[in-house]
């Protein structure tokens, strides 16, 4: 029985992702959000049937029922969230949330399959920053002063990663986050954030060139930080943000080349300079040559996703736990080994999809400080998923960085959970916008309707020149108009 429901289970879990990502990119054939309620609707179906799916194979497959309680209280929260978003903010944009509630739906499924304790602790950290996550669009829509915080921004970001390089724990050589109280943060997840606002709040009156330096030097000082800390696949996140929110901000292609060749002179001095960049770029060049050393992790990764063909293993059926953090650097590779390629690159085009409506509602904004900061969270959510999945597939070296929403990792969750709420609050201002506009034209059409008609020209006309018969107006004779003119 159980091989006939893990078989079977995979090609209904591809399917339904496969008609999920569909109905991700359906959405913007329609302008309005009432015009895409059905498709929202079917994307929650899908969702909780692909969810209820994963649970009950892990179910038959370990042939513990106690999944299904801890799968049970998933969907209670999942479910409230999204019922909450639409009751608490009617105007929201509903294919974020459902995208982000579809992304932890398959975090929660991968991390259960492969730690239940790292799944628990997952969950619990993710249901609190739901709940933070759901009163950030408010802020975020009402308070119209984040703006002018710039200074805020860049102070409290270096402060907080300055603790983490003086007073963090050392990781395989590099100083990601600290402890208090017995909880574990990694600062830098937050601080992408702030430093968002920092650049959008510094840029969106005037884009020109003590701007940019200023805006270039409290970049450096973030990026020195993480570099001190050998943190340097969070310094490349910050690096290529700053980089694209000046280009689109001064719209000088000048400032995208300068990025461009300071990035790749950082890169090569990253790599004299530190001996883990070396090894990671050796193992991304040749793999297979130290197989049993630095190029153990990507080999497996690589084995693993051979492994799982289109559709995959099967849940709990592959060996993902011989991937060395398999559960937060490589979770990638452990889907497409069993969920298969058509889920994996699904799970790619969902990111890709989120990506697009942060870029949409970006060039939608009329204020330049929020179309910058629409921009960089994009950017910052985009290029995090790039890194990930391509350091995992040996597309690019490895960076060390989550993967949103789905890696094990307290800090990503929460800090992405942040970001979509931030979005979401972006959106409601571009509606504020559009009906703004929309009464704004009502008006000037109004006062146009109350302007009285200007008095038509009479050109006097004498008898002489034309014969009665021609002089003729409106139906009136001649005569008539002879009288008039006489009066």
């Amino acid at each position: 029985m159980e091989l006939y429901v893990s078989e079977f289970s995979k090609y209904v879990i591809a399917l339904l992702i496969t008609l999920y990502t569909y109905e991700c990119f359906a959405v913007f054939r329609y302008d309005e959000e009432e015009q895409r309620r059905g498709i929202y609707t079917r994307q929650n179906l899908l969702m909780f049937a692909f969810h209820f799916s994963c649970f009950l194979v892990i179910c038959f497959e370990t042939g513990d029922i106690t999944y299904l309680f801890f799968y049970a209280f998933q969907q209670i929260v999942l479910y409230a969230v999204i019922v909450l978003y639409r009751m608490l903010y009617p105007g929201s944009n509903r294919l974020v949330v459902n995208n982000m509630c579809m992304l932890l739906a398959i975090g929660f499924c991968i991390l259960t399959r492969l730690d239940m304790n790292k799944a628990i602790k997952q969950f619990i950290i993710a249901s609190g920053s739901l709940v933070i996550a759901l009163v950030i669009p408010f802020f975020v829509h009402k308070f119209k002063f984040l703006k002018k915080l710039k200074w805020v921004y860049v102070l409290v970001g270096i402060a907080a990663l300055s603790v983490v390089m003086i007073l963090g724990q050392t990781t395989y050589g590099s100083k990601l986050s600290y402890s208090v109280a017995g909880i574990t943060f990694q600062p830098s997840e937050f601080v992408k954030i702030l430093f968002v606002f920092y650049v959008a709040s510094a840029l969106y009156e005037s884009s020109g060139f003590f701007e940019v330096f200023t805006t270039a030097v409290a970049a450096a000082a973030h990026v020195i930080v993480l570099v001190i800390s050998k943190d340097l696949g969070s310094a490349l996140i910050f690096f290529i943000v700053y980089v694209l929110m000046v280009f689109v901000a001064a719209k000088n292609y000048f400032y995208l080349l300068a990025g461009t060749l300071g990035g790749a002179g950082a890169a090569y001095i990253a790599y004299r300079v530190f001996a883990h960049v070396q090894v990671r770029v050796q193992a991304w060049k040749d793999p297979w040559s130290v197989i049993d050393s630095a190029g153990y992790q990507i080999t497996q990764s690589l084995f693993a996703i051979s492994s799982g063909g289109w559709f995959g293993l099967g849940l709990c059926k592959g060996t993902p736990e011989a991937i060395p953090f398999v559960e937060a650097d490589f979770i990638f590779s452990a889907i497409a080994e069993e969920f298969g390629i058509i889920f994996a690159v699904c799970l790619i085009l969902i990111c890709v999809s989120c990506f697009i409506m942060f870029m949409n509602i970006s060039v939608q904004l009329n204020d330049k400080f929020y179309q910058l900061t629409a921009f960089g969270l994009g950017v910052t959510y985009i290029f995090q998923v790039f890194l990930t999945i391509g350091g995992g597939t040996k597309f690019i070296p490895l960076t060390g960085v989550t993967l949103p929403f789905i890696s094990y990792g307290g800090s990503s969750v929460l800090t992405t959970l942040v970001m979509f709420a931030i979005i979401e609050g972006l959106y409601m201002i571009r509606l504020d916008e559009k009906e703004q506009m929309r009464l704004l034209r009502e008006t000037r059409a109004k006062k146009k309707r109350k302007r009285p008609a200007p008095k038509p020209r009479v050109k006097r006309i004498m008898e002489d020149d034309l014969s009665e018969d021609e002089f003729v107006d409106a139906g009136r004779p001649a005569g008539d108009m002879i009288e008039d003119e006489e009066e």
